[in-house]
């Protein structure tokens, strides 16, 4: 992980080329980001690949709940040569949640995009298969949304619908009750 004077060198060489792109830098317990503007996504990413992070291993998505702009997406890149990782973060707000696909220069980030979106509902613009990879493509809602409610949905089980027994009675159609040793 480049050490903060290094990560700074490196939003200054980003700087150089797309002006507008670093948005800040931030260093944490060692470990190294950019904070990027959205439109800038792929032109940060293709440079950081010039300077040897080759390897783009993760794409996570993150709810800053209750901040603003409250999602944010991460991308972790790898440098296998000099054994060096930067991670370059992003947000977009809840009402506008758009970000340019980077799966076309980095086919490893068509699952995790994918993934983000289903998740939390952060669109990949030119991704070339966007839909839900997880939940069913009918479901309604973003599950890792800090706002989701929890306990999600209640579970179905219908294998005893056709002898008229509720799953959730006992024997004797009675509400189950917790056993005590008492």
């Amino acid at each position: 992980m480049p050490d903060a004077p290094g990560l700074e060198l490196l939003a200054q060489d980003v700087r150089e080329i797309h002006a507008d792109a670093v948005v800040g830098t931030e260093f944490f317990r060692g470990k190294g980001a950019l904070l990027v503007a959205p439109a800038a996504i792929g032109d940060v990413l293709e440079l950081l690949r010039g300077k040897g992070f080759t390897n783009l291993m993760s794409v996570h998505g993150v709810d800053y709940y209750p901040e603003e702009p409250r999602l944010g997406v991460q991308y972790e890149l790898l440098d296998r040569v000099a054994l060096d990782r930067v991670t370059v973060k992003l947000r977009v707000p809840l009402d506008a949640p758009s970000v340019p696909s980077v799966t076309p220069q980095w086919p490893t980030a068509d699952f995790q995009e994918r993934e983000v979106y289903d998740m939390f509902g952060v669109v990949f613009d030119g991704h070339p298969d966007l839909r839900r990879i997880l939940m069913p493509e009918d479901y309604e809602g973003f599950p890792q949304r800090r706002d989701f409610p929890i306990g999600g949905e209640p579970v179905l089980f219908t294998v005893a619908e056709a002898a008229g027994k509720d799953y959730t009675m006992g024997a004797n159609n009675e509400p189950k009750r917790a056993e005590t040793d008492s």
